[in-house]
């Protein structure tokens, strides 16, 4: 491990904001804020989530835009979303919080009563090869686990440059008569003043630089 990701790791411990447990430790003692998120953000406000956040470009980002609401980046890279961490703790950001964990174990942290009412996935990996389906961030199993603690008025948006993530999302969608609020294959044409769909993300970035149409679609869970 090189020095820089381990002066992260280390970093990481240091933020009263960034939260690592074990595996075991959740199964066995449970996440001490799942259910009391309120207590963590010392108010009532709403929850966004960022799945696979990266840097934590859309948490950070929209935590500034929005003090009102409170903001959570989860990724399975803590040495990535460090840069997120960060910065929020310089710019001292009460509403932003970061959580090292795999998507699949979601709900170990959120159950109905933390107001999760927005989702935001961002560039995920695209999983193309069909065994690795059900990896798919957007896939049935993984709407199923958002369900378990989501709002009747969560929204979920998803970007990506992924054709096939995109069609294989539009697909599930349909599929479950899910309502579609917006939708865009070439985002940056369709709204290009659109400040929160504006906001870049590392990866967005590169993609942006080889040419490459950036995909959008906003839908309910329910």
């Amino acid at each position: 491990m090189g020095k820089n990701k381990l002066k992260r790791f280390t970093e990481n411990t240091t933020f009263p904001h960034v939260f690592q447990p074990p595996f075991d430790e959740l199964v066995n003692q449970g996440f001490e804020y799942r259910g009391r998120w309120h207590e963590f953000f010392k108010n009532q406000h709403t929850i966004t989530l960022e799945l696979g956040c990266g840097k934590g470009e859309y948490t950070v980002g929209l935590a500034k835009m929005h003090p009102e609401r409170n903001y959570i980046g989860l990724d399975i890279k803590g040495a990535r979303f460090w840069k997120g961490a960060k910065h929020a703790q310089e710019e001292a950001l009460k509403n932003v919080a970061f959580v090292r964990t795999r998507i699949d174990q979601i709900n170990y942290f959120f159950d109905t009563t933390d107001r999760v009412n927005e989702i935001w996935i961002t560039f995920p990996d695209p999983q193309p090869r069909e065994s690795k389906e059900k990896k798919r961030l957007t896939s049935p199993p993984f709407l199923e686990r958002y369900r378990k603690f989501a709002n009747p008025e969560t929204i979920v948006h998803l970007k990506t440059d992924s054709v096939e993530l995109f069609n294989y999302t539009l697909d599930v969608i349909q599929s479950q008569s899910l309502p579609i609020h917006m939708m865009s294959r070439d985002l940056y044409h369709d709204f290009p003043n659109d400040p929160i769909l504006g906001i870049r993300t590392f990866y967005e970035t590169m993609w942006l630089k080889q040419g490459k149409k950036i995909h959008y679609i906003q839908f309910s869970l329910k």
